[in-house]
């Protein structure tokens, strides 16, 4: 996975937590789309990823925090 792609995933999971908790600015929206990303990051990279859960760790754990990284920063300014 790239970044631009953990960055997609995070913006995707932002506007998931927009729909859910509102648009409004909140710790809620944040908690939420912060969460939503790295679970769309997690899901993405461990959708690619065949091999054991061993081998997949060092996949999954980078995108789905970069993914909710991005989610948590775009839902504070957005």
């Amino acid at each position: 996975m790239t970044i631009p792609q953990a960055v997609g995933l995070g913006i995707a999971g932002d506007e998931l937590g927009k729909k859910i908790a509102g648009n409004e600015v909140s710790v809620g929206r944040t908690v939420t789309s912060t969460t939503i990303g790295a679970g769309l990051g997690a899901a993405a990279a461990g959708g690619l990823v065949v091999a054991g859960v061993a081998a997949a760790a060092p996949v999954v754990v980078p995108l789905a925090v970069a993914a909710g990284a991005v989610s948590f920063v775009k839902s504070l300014f957005d």
